[in-house]
């Protein structure tokens, strides 16, 4: 029986990074292997913006995909797509440019705007997007760093 994990590093062999997405807002940086509105290896994917995309490292599915961010359409800052700093209303837009264009935007945009100002309820121990992004590419870099065959 051949071995998952030596067959999922094979298919990392191919996803190299065309370079390190790097959010203008709050640093997250994490590798993309496309910018575009549809992703290589999906069928009948088109995204309703250029964004930038990484593959899914949790599965070997080739047509699993991760969006990181885009930039934004009214000052082009590139921003990833954490609550915290963008949103995407028929466009992406930064949360600073947001705030400055609040009167623009629906009384339902304004409203879940005002919630996220809220302080966060969720726990401490609870992560975030960001965290959940880093941690998803660390353990792809994990990933294509072991040994094939390792743990079979």
């Amino acid at each position: 029986m051949p071995c998952v994990l030596g067959l999922q590093m094979e298919g990392e062999a191919g996803r190299r990074p065309l370079g390190v997405f790097k959010c203008q807002l709050c640093a997250l940086t994490a590798p993309y292997s496309y910018v575009g509105q549809k992703p290589p290896d999906t069928h009948s994917v088109v995204l309703l913006e250029e964004s930038y995309v990484m593959k899914d490292p949790f599965t070997p599915d080739k047509d699993r995909f991760l969006v990181l961010g885009s930039r934004c359409s009214l000052c082009s800052r590139l921003v990833c797509v954490s609550p915290e700093c963008s949103l995407f209303y028929s466009k992406r837009f930064c949360l600073p440019c947001v705030r400055d264009n609040m009167d623009a935007f629906p009384q339902e945009i304004r409203q879940d705007l005002e919630k996220r100002k809220a302080p966060s309820k969720r726990p401490a121990s609870q992560p975030g997007s960001r965290t959940v992004i880093i941690v998803t590419w660390l353990l792809g870099a994990l990933r294509r760093s072991e040994p094939r065959g390792w743990g079979c």
